[in-house]
């Protein structure tokens, strides 16, 4: 919980929800602020994403404030608040309701986490693990992995397009927070996950520090498997023994083969290049600049998983899993997105 509550000494804090709607829809809201920024220092963004992903819904608001506050200085308890807009409220067990209706009437959400949220690890609240408390440029914490919830939402701008059973259900929720001086200058984040069976996949990572390195989370009800640095690192860019990755914009896809002493995972995710992308603005310290990340929630992602035989170096890797997720999430942001900038049209 500590994590995910608020860090008012940051340049830049930001809180991303993603909504899997029982009918294969999905919500993205987000609440980021740059206090110090000259120019649009605060963002509320929403976007609607049928299964299909045609038509996509969505509001950037630049508000003039977002208000951190800690209701419970013990549990870390907090709420968001946007004045004239909504909040979102955040409880010491880690469950979180939103309440928010856009000023112009376009949109408004109503949602509620029924349980107790499904933690990164139960051993390990964060994927940085003990390096949380490093200086790094940049943090990335998962909050919830799939927390189930139950929602009420309604998109007039969108009249008789908007299908009824996307107006009051179940869904399940994934939450994750950065914060820090700004987002990197480059970088990739996929995410999936098969609330039947259980499993899923988690990844966000790029260059940072003159490195390029990823995070990366895999979840079953037989195996749960973490890569982190100082294994998922390509150091300087041009050494890295454990890793390799791979992408590319033109063809939507995004491939990372990683291992530590005892596992080797390879990813490959991959989206149609239309229909189904949107812009998302992202903070820097002047500001957010508009369209600077471009998502797909209809993406697939193929996994393969191998254990290592022996105990030497030199063992034989061992096959053990095989995964597929459809209707996964994929993002290329910053320099791994070259159409970025205000002059792309949504």
């Amino acid at each position: 919980m500590e994590h995910f509550a608020p860090h008012p000494s940051s340049q830049f804090e930001g809180y991303y929800s993603k909504f899997d709607l029982a009918s294969g829809s999905h919500i993205a809201l987000i609440i980021c602020s740059v206090p110090g920024a000259k120019s649009r220092p605060h963002m509320v963004s929403f976007t609607y994403y049928p299964s299909s992903g045609h038509p996509i819904f969505q509001r950037e608001h630049f508000v003039d404030n977002i208000e951190r506050v800690t209701t419970d200085e013990k549990t870390k308890a907090f709420d968001l608040r946007v004045p004239g807009m909504g909040v979102m409220s955040t409880e010491g067990n880690g469950r979180t309701s939103y309440n928010f209706a856009a000023e112009d009437g376009s949109w408004s959400l109503e949602a509620q986490c029924e349980e107790d949220y499904m933690p990164w690890r139960k051993d390990k609240s964060t994927p940085e693990g003990w390096m949380v408390h490093l200086p790094f440029p940049l943090h990335w914490h998962v909050h919830s992995l799939c927390s189930p919830a139950t929602f009420t939402l309604d998109i007039p701008a969108l009249g008789d397009a908007f299908p009824a059973q996307d107006r009051k259900s179940r869904a399940t929720i994934h939450q994750e927070k950065n914060w820090a001086n700004s987002f990197p200058d480059a970088h990739m984040w996929v995410q999936a996950w098969d609330n039947e069976e259980k499993r899923g996949i988690c990844l966000a990572g790029g260059k940072i520090m003159y490195n390029t390195a990823y995070m990366l989370g895999y979840r079953s009800p037989s195996l749960n498997l973490d890569f982190v640095p100082p294994f998922s690192v390509s150091y300087l860019n041009l050494l890295s023994p454990f890793m390799s990755a791979t992408n590319d914009w033109d063809t939507r896809t995004f491939s990372i083969s990683v291992s530590n002493y005892t596992h080797k995972l390879e990813l490959k995710a991959r989206a149609p290049k239309e229909p189904g992308w949107f812009g998302l603005a992202s903070p820097f310290p002047d500001g957010h600049r508009a369209n600077f990340c471009r998502e797909s929630f209809i993406a697939t992602i193929e996994a393969r998983i191998w254990v290592r035989e022996g105990w030497w170096p030199w063992s034989a890797w061992k096959e053990v899993k095989t995964e597929r997720w459809e209707g996964a999430s994929l993002e290329f942001a910053g320099g791994y997105y070259p159409e970025r900038g205000e002059s792309k049209k949504d």
